[in-house]
């Protein structure tokens, strides 16, 4: 089974999307902002972006820790910004992971940061966005639809990957 790592910048709906992913597939919810030391958390809060070095890398090495957890007890969905290549990578060094990527514009996130009662300012945005490296690997969902029509997407898509798998072992 796989973990699957909803990403995207802040207020596109990673954890909206994560929890009913999530329980459509059965399987459990985590959301990377719970891994973040409190040094991380008041940095954003702050408004003070994280550098990938002394910040984001050792977060992203306890979440690595974690997937290979979750890939050995029948899989989870992880809502996390993995926002570089190099995120990305070391999220799935050793594991086996699925990147489902959730993107909007910019006045839409904006609108949707300030709605809502979360550690992250809306000022870092812009940051998240610079910092942005749209994978190619991933899958591409817009937050355009509500978040069941999200759900729906990805399930169909999951499900054309799992039946394209099994086609092509077959053939082998």
């Amino acid at each position: 089974m796989y973990v699957y790592v909803i990403m995207g910048v802040s207020g596109c709906g990673k954890s909206t999307v994560g929890k009913l992913l999530a329980n459509s597939l059965n399987i459990p919810f985590y959301d990377g902002d719970d891994f973040h030391p409190d040094e991380n958390i008041e940095r954003m809060k702050s408004g003070r972006a994280l550098d990938c070095m002394d910040h984001r890398i050792p977060w992203l090495v306890v979440l690595n820790k974690n997937i290979t957890e979750w890939n050995q007890s029948g899989g989870a969905v992880l809502a996390c910004s993995s926002l570089r290549r190099i995120h990305r990578n070391l999220l799935r060094e050793r594991n086996r992971v699925r990147f489902i990527y959730l993107h909007g514009e910019r006045e839409v996130l904006l609108d949707r940061m300030n709605s809502r009662n979360h550690f992250m300012p809306s000022s870092l945005l812009d940051d998240q966005l610079e910092t942005l490296q749209v994978p190619i690997d991933a899958m591409h969902v817009s937050i355009s639809q509500a978040p069941d029509e999200i759900v729906k997407e990805i399930l169909s898509e999951i499900q054309f990957k799992e039946n394209s798998h099994k086609c092509v072992t077959t053939l082998q």
